[in-house]
């Protein structure tokens, strides 16, 4: 077996294109010279989330519905980075929207992807400092979005009950959390 496991793209056929989802199958060539015929791979925007921390030390955490899960989720704000955006403005406006803060201090911790096996899009999660209240939400037409306050423990208490079912709004908890000295 070659030491480079990279797959060569020899071809790639789309399926289903959408702003928000496209499905194409890619022809690879292996590096021992085996090909896979169809290899399907989603193609998502690129998305921002934050762990957002209040001039008070409160974290701030959105609930609202997730139609795909059937579930009503617990997440940290964030969402998708619209057309040439960089990741921090996206990450910036998405607060505003989201929650109605704005934050003087915001840092990258991470950049991660939700499933690279079937899954083309990253994910960049922030840690957000420093936020106070400047104005009311400013949703999409189909967000539906609560904002709540918790403390730093109660979010810990919150990861270790399972209570946050959103895999990359974990990951981001945890990162933020080791950032600040919360995590032993």
């Amino acid at each position: 077996m070659s030491d480079n496991l990279k797959w060569k793209t020899l071809s790639s056929t789309y399926i289903h294109k959408a702003p928000w989802a496209t499905l194409r199958y890619d022809k690879c060539a292996m590096p021992d010279g085996r090909t896979v015929d169809e290899y399907f791979v989603l193609e998502y925007p690129n998305w921002v989330n934050a762990v957002a921390v209040t001039d008070d030390n409160k974290i701030l955490m959105v609930r609202q519905y997730r139609h795909a899960a059937g579930i009503v989720s617990l997440e940290i704000p964030g969402g998708v980075i619209d057309g040439d955006e960089t990741p921090e403005y996206a990450m910036r406006r998405e607060l505003l929207e989201e929650t109605g803060y704005e934050f003087n201090d915001i840092e990258l911790l991470s950049v991660v992807y939700a499933n690279p096996s079937t899954a083309n899009n990253q994910t960049y999660c922030y840690l957000a400092k420093g936020g106070k209240k400047v104005q009311e939400q400013s949703l999409d037409d189909y967000e539906e979005i609560i904002v709540e306050e918790y403390t730093i423990d109660e979010v810990k208490q919150l990861l270790a009950e399972n209570k946050i079912a959103q895999s990359l709004h974990c990951t981001g908890l945890f990162y933020a959390l080791i950032k600040l000295g919360e995590m032993k």
